[in-house]
Formats: C-alpha cells, sequence, structure tokens
C-alpha cells in the first residue's frame, strides 16, 4: 500500500475507533470512566459491545475470584439476543490484561460448568498482574478498548471490591 493511501488508510481507522466510546458507571464508587473501543483491532468484539449497548445496560459486576484486580460483569443471557450469541474470534488477544484495559471474555456452550448458554464476560482491569487464568485453565481474552482516565477506574473499581457486588451501568456517548 503506497504511503499516502496508508496514512489516509490509518487516520479513517483512527476516526472509525475513536467515533466508538462507551461510558460505565456505578454511583457508589463514583465510577465514572469513558472507554475507546478499538474497532480496528478487536473489530467482532468491539462491534459486540458496541451492538449490546444499542440502548444503556445495567449489568451486575463484582470483584474477580481468579484473575485478580478486574471487575468481572458477565451479560446476562436475556441481554442477547439470536445474533448476539454466536461465536466471537480472538481478537487482539490477552491472557495478561493491563490496567485500564477492557476485555471481553468468550466462553463456548458447556464450557465453563457445563451452562447450557455461551458466556460473554466483560471485564475491567484496573491493576497490575492481572491474568485470565480460571479453574478450566487460561482463557485468552480479547482487549475491546481502553479507559481514558485509568488512575479514576483504579480507584472506583477498588471501592467495589471493598463494598461486593455492584450494579454497573454501560452506555454509548453520542
Amino acid at each position: 500500500m503506497p504511503q499516502a493511501s496508508r496514512a489516509v488508510w490509518n487516520a479513517s481507522m483512527q476516526e472509525a475507533t475513536l467515533a466508538q466510546k462507551i461510558r460505565i458507571s456505578e454511583a457508589r464508587s463514583g465510577l465514572d470512566v469513558t472507554a475507546e473501543l478499538d474497532a480496528v483491532r478487536a473489530p467482532a468484539n468491539a462491534g459486540f459491545v458496541w451492538n449490546l449497548l444499542a440502548e444503556p445496560r445495567a449489568i451486575e459486576g463484582m470483584h474477580a475470584m481468579w484473575t485478580g484486580p478486574e471487575i468481572s460483569c458477565p451479560v446476562p443471557d436475556a441481554m442477547l439476543t439470536g445474533p448476539q450469541r454466536a461465536p466471537l474470534p480472538v481478537e487482539c488477544g490477552t491472557i495478561m490484561p493491563q490496567p485500564g484495559e477492557i476485555v471481553l471474555a468468550y466462553l463456548p456452550a458447556r464450557f465453563w460448568g457445563g451452562g447450557e448458554a455461551p458466556v460473554f464476560d466483560i471485564g475491567l482491569f484496573y491493576g497490575p498482574q492481572a491474568r485470565l487464568f480460571f479453574p478450566v485453565g487460561w482463557i485468552t481474552g480479547s482487549v475491546v478498548g481502553r479507559a481514558t482516565d485509568v488512575g479514576a477506574m483504579a480507584t472506583a473499581c477498588g471501592a467495589i471490591r471493598r463494598h461486593g457486588q455492584a450494579t454497573l451501568l454501560f452506555s454509548r456517548v453520542p
């Protein structure tokens, strides 16, 4: 690809990525962060999150048990329509998420505990030394975005950890 064409393509991809921002909030902890979705490196997974948030969604979040500094937000099966239950490829994969990353973990039906529905989990990673290690082994998640204020996210996620389960509101940023 010629240099000029590459620059135009990169600019259009960056614009598409910046156009897709989400807000994640929870009043008790003070969580109120914006995250930029990465539609370039994780198009199917970021698209899943974007489509899920066609309307604001309240999703229960809890501090993860095995993964370290993560607030885990499993998407309730009732929020998923037929096409949203389709398998997702691993994109922009990680097993060691970094602070500020928003990671979508997809587990097929019957993989986790034999449940009949697939599992889609949105993880908010807020500190160092996170890992996607579960009782069933290592899981590769897809980095779908990154919080714009990692410090604020870390402080609020720490509060959620101390308080226990919380209902997080996920919405698109216009």
